[in-house]
C-alpha cells in the first residue's frame, strides 16, 4: 500500500496540534520531595532580560530568580556553588534550562554573587527551602 505525502503531513500536523512537545522541551515531573539536587547551573543570557517567564513575571537581571525543570514555580531554593562554597537564595520563576545536563539557570545577579559569571557554568547544590502556597480558587 502506498502512503500519500499529504496524508502523512496531515497526521504529523495533528500530532503537533495535540500537544506533542519536542523532546528538547520535555521536562521531568515536578519534584515536591524537598531533596537537594546536584548538577550544573548556568545563567541567563543578557538577551533574555525583559522576556516573560513561565510564572508570567518579566525576567530582570537584578532579581534573585532561577529557572528549574523540576521545582514548582514560586519555590525558594538555596543554591550553593560547590567549588567556591558561596550560596544564594533564589525564587523559581521559570522553566528550563533547555541545555542538556543542566539543572538550573540563575539570574545574572545570582550568578555574580555565586562567582560563576567568569566561567558561565558551575557545579551547584540546589536545596528547596519552601514550597509555593497551594493554588486556591479564592481571589
Amino acid at each position: 500500500m502506498r502512503t500519500s505525502t499529504p496524508g502523512l503531513l496531515a497526521a504529523l500536523a495533528l500530532a503537533g496540534a495535540a500537544g506533542a512537545a519536542p523532546a528538547s522541551h520535555r521536562h521531568p515531573p515536578i519534584d515536591r520531595s524537598g531533596r537537594a539536587e546536584v548538577g550544573a547551573a548556568s545563567y541567563y543570557a543578557r538577551s533574555m532580560t525583559g522576556a516573560e517567564t513561565a510564572s508570567g513575571k518579566t525576567l530582570k537581571a537584578s532579581r534573585m530568580t532561577a529557572a528549574s525543570k523540576t521545582l514548582p514555580l514560586g519555590t525558594r531554593a538555596k543554591v550553593t556553588d560547590l567549588d567556591t562554597g558561596k550560596s544564594v537564595r533564589v525564587t523559581v520563576t521559570d522553566r528550563g534550562p533547555y541545555v542538556r545536563h543542566r539543572i538550573l539557570d540563575v539570574s545574572r545577579k545570582a550568578a555574580a554573587k555565586l562567582g560563576m559569571k567568569r566561567h558561565g557554568v558551575a557545579k551547584v547544590r540546589v536545596q528547596p527551602l519552601k514550597e509555593p502556597p497551594a493554588a486556591s480558587g479564592a481571589k
